[in-house]
């Protein structure tokens, strides 16, 4: 019997859930948990999204709500190992093993960090291009490979704009087998589709931080007239429009099976108005998300029960941790004397 592969992942606790998440992730999360030839293990990155939410009550609310998103859509927790980052404290002990060992170079060269400096100097920061720079963003691919090292990863999701910390990652790896022995299994990259990354209301990535986003489990009302607003442009209802370009219709092919699909890409060229493609796409996607809506509203009713399961998942996590995080501590030197 071949060993399974460990496939992981985790998703930030940064606000409301919403449809570039069940694209990009909470899908392919679950289609991945239910290969047998996987263990998967999903995590609540509640310490990475520290590093941008100083809001408690905003930071516990994203986290029930994530939680109860991905259990809504239908994650099993028996079949995954599903906990909160903050829950397992080796991932921390392990951050700082790494943290010396990781070259400063290598946190100079992150995309994340140098988009901030680059940010400042536009805005004429020249003699202080690290203003607002916290040292949580910028060790972040530190406590990013912890969290992949910890549970030996094999497979890592991710999109081409998370390509780097995959390499980075194995970069640590690979430095501290150099100095203490084969210890770490160094993660290969499961690159997304990247046809999953979809628009949001204004025709750039559907993202919290452009306040273009349409939250996953918002009333019927709500989300018909969030659509509404998805920005068009003027052809007329009896021209043909290319569904390759239309926000709208990238929406609708991101959960609709190929063949549907393509029925509807063969209307678009036939010429269809934009009204009437917001109703198509507004009843596809309020249909889709009826059954995961009214799970969700009763998780949420009930954190306990969510609490529950991230309680298990975390016994379960540190099963595996502890013993690990030991042996890395012997490997570094750290072990009774005498």
């Amino acid at each position: 019997m071949s060993t399974p592969r460990i496939l992981l992942t985790g998703i930030k606790t940064t606000g409301t859930p919403h449809l570039g998440n069940l694209a990009g992730a909470i899908r392919p999360a679950i289609d991945g948990s239910l290969d047998p030839d996987v263990r998967a293990f999903y995590f609540l990155a509640d310490y990475h999204a520290l590093i941008n939410v100083w809001d408690p009550a905003a930071l516990e609310r994203s986290t029930l709500e994530i939680a109860a998103a991905w259990l809504a859509f239908g994650l099993d927790p028996e079949r995954v190992v599903l906990y909160r980052q903050s829950d397992i404290p080796e991932i921390f002990e392990l951050t700082w093993m790494l943290s010396c060992l990781t070259a400063k170079g290598l946190m100079n060269r992150a995309h994340a960090y140098k988009a901030a400096v680059d940010a400042n100097l536009e805005a004429g920061l020249n003699n202080d291009p690290d203003r607002g720079i916290t040292m949580g963003l910028y060790n972040y691919p530190v406590l990013m490979a912890a969290d992949i090292l910890m549970f030996k990863a094999n497979e890592v999701p991710v999109g081409r704009d998370q390509l780097q910390h995959l390499e980075m990652t194995r970069d640590i790896a690979a430095r501290f087998n150099h100095h203490f022995g084969e210890h770490m299994v160094l993660p290969e990259a499961l690159q997304r589709d990247e046809s999953a990354v979809i628009a949001g209301l204004d025709g750039r990535k559907m993202s919290k931080s452009y306040d273009n986003i349409i939250p996953l489990f918002c009333e019927s009302k709500k989300l018909r007239k969030l659509i509404m607003r998805i920005k068009t442009d003027s052809t007329p209802p009896e021209e043909p429009k290319d569904p390759d370009t239309s926000t709208l219709f990238s929406l609708y092919s991101a959960f609709a099976k190929k063949e549907e699909s393509a029925a509807l890409a063969e209307r678009y060229r036939r010429g269809i108005g934009w009204g009437e493609a917001k109703q198509v796409l507004f009843e596809y996607l309020d249909d889709l998300l009826r059954e995961p809506r009214e799970r969700y509203a009763e998780l949420t009713a009930h954190p306990g029960k969510i609490e529950a399961i991230l309680h298990d998942g975390a016994e379960r996590a540190r099963a595996e941790a502890r013993p690990y995080l030991d042996e890395l501590r012997t490997a570094v030197g750290f072990k009774p004397l005498g």
